[in-house]
């Protein structure tokens, strides 16, 4: 049998994709983001460059040197990881905490390690780390739509495997709006599964202080709530984090492959977490700012005719629909001095490209003027196109 070149089948798909408008490229930018306002990073609270993160990163990579050297279990653990882990816990009013390298591995572990061979129900908006880590369960899946407690409820009646999890993001990182999570965890302790909650846009932002959607709903010391955070949005830095009953946790380090096998989150990264963790503390106000701008923003846009409701958080969509119209929309914005998300399938479904906008508690109403104005000119190119 004749075999042709492997690489066609690659060049062909990503003409298809060049054709479909859903060819991507990763564009270095500048430590200013080129001059333009940000609103496409997830740096809610602009923290990512404050100089107290910046200095406790530099005292722990003198201290610890550069990297962690190796997984949590062999030589990557060290007193910088273990402070992390009680002061997240203490933080978000969970019993325990287990830092990981990055979000998707927290979610990867979470979801994968404790639905194992069971019965995994997760939301259709869910993230696509927490689709990876239901297929990595190799558990039965079944996607339930979005933010529906009854179906959930009904799938873990009439399930026939002993144990079942439930997965839902707290705030949906594309449409910003928040899951019911009250009702979620009604309908899986009825059932006896546990509910996994991804904190990752809500942390920080939502409820008393930031401390997540899962304190705001008063289920941060429940036993069968597991929640996974990431520290590189609001907190500024790099990594994650699991929250849970301390049988969780210790499953995860016995048992979890992405805790045992990957290499552990870099000193400088917690310790950057650590300071973050100590300023959204003292200063209460910082994630009510975050999302009384984010409110700003949608006011913007559905003053321009933009589809929007009140956020749940600091994510904001302005929905276009095909992919080329959301392309020509950031670089619209670009243009006007501001730096917008765009995302496009896969990252959503098809026919609903948009203009993510992530509110930062630290924009100003110069920054807000400049926002309406670019909005204005999408508005406009919208009815144009």
């Amino acid at each position: 049998m004749e075999h042709n070149d492997p690489l066609t089948r690659l060049r062909e798909a990503a003409e298809a994709r060049r054709a479909a408008g859903l060819r991507r490229a990763a564009r270095p930018r500048t430590p200013d983001h080129d001059g333009l306002i940000d609103l496409a990073s997830n740096d809610y609270l602009g923290l990512s460059r404050d100089e107290r993160l910046i200095a406790a990163a530099v005292r722990a990579t003198e201290r610890w040197g550069t990297g962690s050297t190796g997984s949590r279990l062999v030589t990557g653990t060290t007193g910088v990881h273990a402070e992390l882990e009680e002061r997240l816990a203490a933080f978000a009013g969970a019993p325990r905490a287990l830092v990981f390298s990055s979000g998707y591995m927290a979610n990867l572990a979470a979801v994968a390690t404790l639905g194992a061979g069971g019965l995994v129900v997760s939301d259709a908006g869910n993230h696509a780390s927490i689709i990876d880590a239901c297929r990595l369960s190799r558990g039965r899946v079944v996607v339930t739509p979005r933010k529906d407690a009854e179906a959930v409820a009904k799938v873990l009646a009439d399930r026939a495997e002993e144990h079942a999890l439930v997965v839902t993001d707290a705030v949906f990182s594309v449409d910003g709006d928040l899951a019911p999570i009250a009702a979620m965890h009604a309908a899986a302790r009825a059932h006896g599964a546990l509910l996994v909650v991804d904190e990752a846009h809500s942390l920080g932002v939502v409820g008393d202080g930031g401390r997540g959607a899962v304190h705001e709903a008063g289920l941060a010391d429940a036993p069968d709530v597991v929640r996974t955070v990431t520290l590189s949005k609001s907190l500024g830095s790099q990594g994650g984090a699991v929250l849970g009953a301390p049988e969780v946790v210790e499953t995860l380090i016995d048992t979890g492959r992405p805790f045992i096998f990957d290499t552990a989150l870099a000193p400088a990264a917690a310790a950057a977490a650590l300071a973050a963790i100590d300023i959204v503390g003292g200063h209460p106000d910082l994630p009510r700012k975050a999302r009384d701008n984010a409110s700003a923003l949608a006011r913007m846009a559905e003053s321009r005719g933009f589809p929007a409701t009140d956020p749940a958080a600091a994510v904001v969509p302005v929905v276009l629909g095909p992919p080329d119209v959301a392309l020509r929309a950031a670089a619209v914005m670009a243009e006007l001095g501001v730096r917008a998300g765009c995302f496009r399938p896969p990252s959503v479904p098809s026919g609903r490209s948009c203009l993510r906008l992530t509110a930062r508690a630290n924009l100003s109403s110069d920054d807000l003027a400049v926002i309406g104005r670019a909005l204005t000119a999408v508005a406009e190119m919208k009815v144009n196109v």
